[in-house]
């Protein structure tokens, strides 16, 4: 038997907003979406593999979630780990950095973090 990742989910509270911020920050775009009265469901990707984000807004929960202490994350490996870092800086959206790793981590518009990875460490 086996598994396959296929997406991960997060609730969000301002669609567009996380829409614009995944696209810029990351170069994810819109793969689907399914709308019903009291939902929205975006799936979000990239061309480099099958592997989605799932961004789900709910009609009836405008503020920001709790994530409690932020201990998870997703992680992103880039070929220009300099340029991404010049980017996300300019962004304003670095939330820690740790040098002695080579890695950083960028924080979405609902305060999700991401760890952006150089390809070679």
């Amino acid at each position: 038997m086996q598994f396959k990742m296929v997406h991960e989910n997060y609730n969000v509270s301002d669609l567009e907003a996380s829409l614009r911020f995944y696209e810029q920050a990351l170069g994810l775009t819109e793969s689907r979406r399914m709308t019903a009265e009291e939902y929205t469901i975006v799936y979000v990707k990239n061309d480099t593999g099958d592997f989605e984000l799932e961004l789900t807004w709910l009609k009836d929960h405008p503020q920001k979630y709790d994530l409690g202490e932020c201990e998870f994350h997703l992680a992103f490996v880039t070929d220009d780990y300099q340029a991404a870092h010049a980017k996300h800086a300019a962004m304003g959206c670095i939330c820690f950095e740790n040098p002695e790793m080579g890695i950083y981590f960028i924080e979405d518009p609902d305060g999700y973090w991401l760890e952006i990875i150089p390809a070679e460490r």
